[in-house]
């Protein structure tokens, strides 16, 4: 097959294929170990996976109004623990001049998440309630089918059709001649008296009888970490802008960082004091609940990233702009990290792409430019992982070492925005200059709270390492003690 179709392949599928046994593994599985047959589908789905370029898909290569209407998304799980794909027909039409496009978004998902969960199996759910024969795309369906049955091997383990219409009984004769007697048996047809046998509540929604208040949007909310393709294939910040500007004068970078970590006490932890003055205009049980995380810290098994989960913004009336990361590497190893986010074109990260030493902290700066506000829905991703000691940490070294290292050695870890609105005043008399006093002073004190217990934390870390160094002393000094002892006693013995 190779040396007849080699042009007609991804050289990258190939050099996966010869490096990767659990793909070989599925491949044969769902041919049942017949190798001719197995070989067929290999070259098939080679052939469709360069047509359809699944490699390349992303965000930014298909409409984003196909993201928007929320007929294809990941969310929740079987009870078997299977992730579940979802297909909303209702938002589905016939529509002849797009279909390209939506068969590369089915393909996109599906090549997102095995990529992502290293090719463990889906369940496929057909929500079809509210549907008609408007919505009936024999062609469509048919893709969706070829895509489990010839494309992605060993990638399906049921398919839930959810409140069929009568009138699509004839339709989904044809879609069974389609899909084969080992596919047939796993088409389970139901509706809300007993899809549940299936799927629990908590993962279905009210017109299913489940529980599950998950509402999809795009962009992507944090409410289900698969919702968002940004670990794989998503917009990212501008690194090679930044890397550039690096390689033109990488001095004035330092230098500026320098700056602005002289700055350190003015700018540390915004977010913070933005939470202390929503909470005293505003005492609801939301606003502590986010205060506290962001005192908090996410301990990962490369970086310690603060704050934990969110990084707190000023609406446009507050004003506030910049926020801080703080990256302490508790490896023995350099750490290379790099900062994506979903909106680009509103944030600046300094730096984006860089090293962090081994038992250091690093300050990373993420701020808004022009005239653009924090959302909610904006996201980062904090993606690291460990360099040899052999290796450099300049520009062109991180650039390689991005492109070589596998993606089972990176640690992810993702934030979420939140908008600090300010607080506006109940009557006139709170615009008093005496009134503000006592909020500055509150927030003043917060700050320096906050900063305390950041060196107190550092402080007892440092401590927890010397009281393990004072403990190895003092067995160390018995286990001598013991061996001159005991060495006494025997010289004592051969005198007597």
């Amino acid at each position: 097959y190779l040396l007849d179709k080699s042009d007609k392949y991804d050289s990258r599928d190939v050099e996966r294929l010869q490096q990767d046994d659990k793909w070989v593994e599925n491949y044969l599985i769902w041919r049942h170990d017949v190798v001719d047959d197995t070989l067929k589908m290999i070259d098939e789905s080679f052939q469709w996976r360069k047509e359809y370029t699944v490699n390349d898909l992303s965000e930014s290569v298909l409409p984003k109004w196909l993201f928007e209407i929320g007929a294809l998304f990941l969310h929740g799980y079987d009870k078997e623990g299977y992730k579940l794909f979802w297909f909303k027909v209702k938002h589905h039409t016939r529509d002849p001049k797009h279909q390209l496009d939506k068969k590369k978004l089915v393909a996109f998902w599906l090549e997102h998440y095995a990529k992502r969960d290293h090719g463990k199996p889906l369940t496929v759910v057909f929500d079809m309630a509210e549907t008609g024969i408007s919505h009936i795309d024999l062609d469509f369906v048919r893709f969706i089918v070829s895509c489990f049955t010839d494309y992605y091997p060993n990638f399906l383990t049921k398919i839930v059709i959810f409140e069929m219409p009568w009138i699509m009984n004839a339709a989904f004769k044809i879609v069974k001649g389609w899909l084969g007697p080992d596919a047939i048996s796993m088409l389970k047809f139901t509706n809300k008296s007993d899809v549940q046998e299936y799927i629990s509540g908590e993962y279905l929604p009210p017109h299913m009888g489940g529980t599950d208040s998950f509402k999809y949007s795009y962009p992507p909310l944090v409410d289900d970490d698969f919702q968002t393709p940004l670990c794989e294939n998503g917009p990212i910040t501008n690194e090679d802008e930044h890397e550039s500007k690096e390689e033109i004068d990488v001095d004035t970078k330092e230098t500026g960082e320098l700056n602005e970590a002289q700055n350190l006490n003015q700018k540390k932890m915004n977010s913070i004091e933005q939470t202390s003055k929503s909470e005293e205009t505003d005492k609801t049980e939301v606003k502590p609940k986010n205060a506290k995380k962001a005192l908090t810290t996410f301990k990962g098994p490369l970086l310690h990233i603060s704050p934990a989960e969110e990084l707190y913004f000023g609406s446009k009336e507050t004003g506030e702009k910049k926020c801080l990361i703080v990256l302490t590497n508790v490896t023995k190893n350099v750490v290379a990290f790099k900062v994506r986010t979903t909106a680009p074109e509103k944030y600046r990260v300094k730096p984006s792409n860089s090293s962090c030493e081994p038992g250091t902290s690093l300050d990373i700066i993420v701020s808004l430019h022009g005239g653009f506000a924090a959302s909610l829905q904006d996201r980062f991703l904090i993606m690291a992982a460990e360099m040899d000691q052999s290796s450099g940490a300049g520009v062109p070294e991180l650039t390689q070492f991005w492109k070589d290292v596998p993606r089972t050695k990176v640690m992810e870890h993702r934030l979420r925005c939140h908008v600090i609105e300010s607080s506006k005043p109940s009557s006139l008399t709170l615009k008093d200059n005496a009134s503000n006093i006592p909020a500055k002073t509150n927030e003043d004190l917060h700050m320096q709270l906050t900063h305390l217990l950041q060196i107190n934390k550092r402080l007892e870390e440092q401590m927890n390492r010397c009281l393990w160094f004072q403990q190895l002393s003092v067995v160390l000094s018995l286990l001598s003690v013991t061996v001159a002892a005991f060495c006494f006693y025997l010289a004592y013995a051969q005198r007597s």
